[in-house]
């Protein structure tokens, strides 16, 4: 008998959050899954037949089988080969749950779905005509009904049938084992992953592809086909994608012993994806942002990106697939371990310091302002409403951040014993963040247990240092304090185990011996010291002068450090410091005082000065300029919007803004003929090469660029904009063209208008350099810049259904301060009116967009009640989507905080 059955009506009750501590082992465990796909895009059927068995580790007896569904038709359900009738099992909006099944059985389902219908791009959906799958978090349960959960693993054996001519790839996890010609013009491929997977690492991808291939040889001896797949316009755009995938596979096989354990490696390319990358079990896909490159088309980041990408994704085979969470809670145990090891190995490609520099520059400008407001959650989240909510910088970057001070306080032989353990006693299994440190311990014989509040307390740490140095007895003592924020749910802290890594400088720039009081033998010139307690003090013997103390080399914790640098000695780390991120947080922070300072006077109705120290910084620099072009290029960049809020409270945006680019400005004016010469003398006409000198010396030279603009912009200098419009006519790759272009955005005049739209026509068919086309006008300080974008929202580039656009164009109007934070309130109604539309049709992106307003407390007036007001009006809506519900209601909770 088949049946026909809908679910019953999606509930109206407010969305319930899901707790860590009520976490159960699920009831039942399944043994295996074969899936029937016959594709089709309006609807397709799902035949799925599931072998189950009580699960011995749970201690609940319930006789009922309760399978997550989430817009699905169910049209057969047999129970060991028996159809189930009305009254054998209940249809909810989100579940089907089946009345007295037996301990073993095998279920058969056969479920309808809409792929071409599926905005919302989690489950099955369609992206250019081709199908394609994301079932992390939770979109399996779009497919057919299951336990779709991270701790039941099972063996997938799957079939796709598709019409061949238009769908002549059929791809899935694993091995292909079969595949033949079916009647009607059809055809079938068989997958088959020996190795037990969860239900978000199941892919599935069918379409009209083209690929590149290639091999590796493990170190065994085995030889692994790897393919990559995309639309047949971009197959001259895939090898640098596949030479990082050599790389990965080589690096990880070198500093971890990870070998990969299948016969293929699948990468697939699709435009409308949600998220950078998926690590789907030997099928990764990827948003072709991070797979699409050549030098005339992509940037010197966009190389970057593509390689440090490709090496995440693939790094999780092991870090993630092999070795699972046990439940989302635990999402960092795959994500920050493996961001981490991402990290190791774009230093290993690249430039270490620099890379270090751009990875904790990423965690102050978005982590830290995670870490200051009501979705603040620690690394290992205590509940939430909607997990795709969690994919957050807390959970990858300062993930990664936690992990790396367990390499620093275990020593790198210490850290590989304790991933072989981790990776030996876990394999195959779902585990937790403790099973992580557990093993850590285990393999070092260490105590870790302080070091475990990292993973359960919420905030940044705030370390306060205060020096006193003795000339008669040579003793210099440093003095911490360590404390907590209070966050969502956590009002108090206990004191974290800080590993911090200090320096001492004397007069000439040199490191000084740091022996502590009592040590016995040489001191080294860099001590990490262990804080655990609220207050402690640390004496250093031998100092014979006043030293400069150079603290959190490295950033060796995240954490934020306070401690009274005068302007000159922070000048004087710039020039002599050897940590490299040390010089590099110097330079930032001699440029957040500065800007502070100047914020301040436009806020009384000053005249803006730039302070003649930071000018003679920059100028030395620049006539130091032979050594690491890259680095050169980070000391010459001024401390980011983002970073500069958290020393503003309130929060001034339109102030910060105005002070940042007076000061640049000003930079810009008193160093004009240096910027000059050093743009001349870092010319090059040869041919694009992706390499650190290379990279280095672009990266210079357009931030020179920039400067010299500013002054068109500040000033009016044509003479100067022509050096714009020549690079752009000369350049011979995409990292110059868009620099020239970006800086002639900000300016009204001839120039940009011509070379606008020469860009649009040369470029108005590859999607990926249309995405840089619409950013940079978003972003553009230029006034006409709100009425261009509401245009372009018309514009036939532009998507409010791809992801990738609306980032490229809301989300980078958004991070324009000038037009977004606009005291008349338009920004926020722009983005409001984009979050309405986007909150049907994809929440995931209308609830990362929706985040703007969460820190609406820390504004001043009007910002601060424009924001609330937006926030209050979405939270009107009766159709708000659990995404950005739990956004909205988190963030007007006066509880929260």
């Amino acid at each position: 008998m088949t049946n026909t059955n809908m679910p019953d009506a999606p509930q109206s009750d407010t969305p319930q959050p899901v707790f860590l501590k009520d976490y159960k082992p699920p009831e039942f465990l399944v043994e295996s899954i074969e899936l029937v796909f016959a594709l089709e895009p309006g609807n397709t059927r799902v035949h799925s037949i599931a072998r189950y068995r009580r699960n011995p580790e749970c201690d609940d007896e319930m006789q009922s089988l309760h399978l997550d569904g989430n817009q699905l038709q169910l049209t057969e359900i047999l129970l060991n080969g028996h159809a189930l009738g009305d009254e054998d099992y209940q249809l909810k909006s989100d579940q089907l749950i089946i009345h007295r099944v037996p301990d073993r059985f095998e279920l058969k389902l056969t479920t309808l779905i809409k792929p071409k219908a599926n905005t919302a791009l989690s489950g099955l959906y369609t992206s250019e005509g081709n199908f394609v799958t994301q079932c992390e978090a939770e979109g399996f349960r779009r497919i057919t009904y299951f336990p779709d959960r991270s701790d039941v693993l099972t063996v997938y054996t799957v079939t796709i049938q598709a019409d061949q001519i238009r769908f002549p790839v059929l791809l899935s996890n694993g091995n292909l084992v079969e595949e033949g010609v079916l009647p009607d013009g059809r055809h079938f491929a068989k997958w088959h992953d020996p190795h037990p997977k969860p239900s978000y690492l199941f892919a599935l991808v069918a379409g009209d592809l083209k690929f590149i291939e290639d091999c590796f040889t493990t170190c065994s001896g085995k030889d692994v086909r790897l393919r990559i797949y995309v639309q047949a316009h971009n197959i001259d755009k895939c090898d640098h994608a596949m030479a990082s995938l050599k790389k990965s596979m080589r690096w990880d096989e070198e500093t971890y012993g990870r070998e990969y354990d299948l016969d293929v490696f699948n990468i697939v390319a699709v435009d409308d994806f949600n998220m950078g990358a998926m690590e789907n079990k030997g099928l990764n896909i990827f948003n072709s942002k991070y797979i699409l490159a050549r030098p005339e088309t992509a940037t010197d980041a966009d190389y970057t990106a593509i390689e440090a990408v490709i090496g995440h994704e693939y790094f999780h085979n092991w870090s993630g697939n092999r070795v699972t969470c046990r439940d989302w809670f635990q999402l960092s145990l795959k994500e920050g371990f493996t961001v981490f090891r991402e990290q190791q190995f774009s230093e290993a490609m690249g430039s270490a310091g620099v890379k270090r520099i751009q990875d904790v520059n990423l965690l102050r400008n978005h982590q830290f302002r995670e870490d200051a407001g009501p979705m603040a959650h620690p690394v290992r989240p205590d509940s939430y409403i909607e997990i795709n909510n969690f994919y957050t910088s807390t959970v990858y970057n300062k993930g990664a951040e936690v992990v790396r001070m367990l390499f620093n306080l275990l020593s790198a032989d210490g850290f590989r014993k304790g991933c072989d353990l981790y990776f030996e006693r876990h394999d195959g299994h779902a585990v937790t963040t403790d099973d992580f440190v557990k093993a850590m311990e285990d393999a070092n014989q260490v105590d870790l247990t302080q070091f475990r509040r990292w993973y359960s307390q919420a905030g940044t740490p705030v370390i306060r240092v205060t020096s006193r140095y003795d000339p008669k007895t040579w003793v210099y003592e440093l003095v911490f304090e360590q404390s907590c924020p209070s966050t969502p749910g956590q009002k108090d802290k206990a004191p974290f185990h800080i590993p911090l890594a200090i320096g001492l400088l004397d007069n000439r720039g040199n490191d000084t011996p740091l022996k502590l009081a009592g040590e016995d033998g040489q001191g080294d010139h860099t001590k990490v010291l262990h804080l655990k307690q609220p207050k402690e003090r640390f004496a250093f013997e031998g100092v014979s002068e006043l030293p400069v103390p150079s603290l959190l080399r490295a950033f060796s914790a995240p954490v934020k450090l306070v401690y009274e640098h005068s302007l000159d000695e922070l000048a004087f780390l710039i020039g002599h410091d050897h940590d490299a991120f040390n010089q590099w947080d110097a330079a930032q922070q001699l440029g957040i005082r500065i800007i502070l300072e100047q914020a301040g006077r436009l806020q009384s109705g000053q005249d803006v000065h730039v302070d003649e120290r930071l000018i003679d910084v920059y100028r030395k620099l620049l006539y130091a300029q032979d050594g690491d072009q890259a680095m050169l290029a980070q000391l010459l960049t001024l401390p980011a919007e983002n970073y500069l809020n958290e020393f503003m409270q309130p929060i001034d945006p339109l102030a910060l803004n105005r002070a940042r680019w007076h000061v640049m400005v000003g930079i810009a004016s008193a160093l004009r003929h240096d910027f000059l010469k050093l743009y001349h003398q870092l010319d090059d006409t040869c041919a694009y090469s992706f390499d650190a000198p290379s990279v280095g010396r672009r990266a210079l030279r357009n931030l020179c660029l920039s400067y010299l603009m500013l002054l068109d912009e500040a000033h009016g200098e044509p003479k100067l904009r022509q050096h714009c419009v020549d690079q752009y006519q000369q350049a011979n790759n995409m990292t110059d063209a868009l620099a020239a272009l970006g800086c002639l955005t900000h300016i009204e005049c001839p120039e940009r208008e011509a070379v606008m739209n020469h860009f649009h026509d040369q470029w108005q068919d590859d999607a990926q350099v249309m995405d840089k086309w619409l950013s940079l006008q978003a972003l553009s300080r230029a006034a006409d810049t709100p009425e261009r974008v509401i245009a372009l929202l018309d514009h036939p580039v532009f998507s409010i259904k791809n992801p990738n656009k609306v980032r490229a164009l809301v989300g980078a109007y958004c991070a324009n301060v000038r037009f977004f934070h606009a005291e008349n309130g338009s920004g926020y109604d722009f983005l409001r009116d984009q979050l309405r539309t986007l909150n049907t049709l994809n929440p995931q992106m209308a609830s990362r967009l929706v985040s703007v307003f969460a820190q609406w407390r820390r504004y001043a007036e009007p910002w601060q009640s424009g924001m609330r007001d937006q926030l209050e009006q979405l939270n009107q809506q009766s159709d708000l989507s659990r995404d950005v519900y739990e956004i909205v209601s988190k963030s007007l909770d006066e509880n929260v905080l």
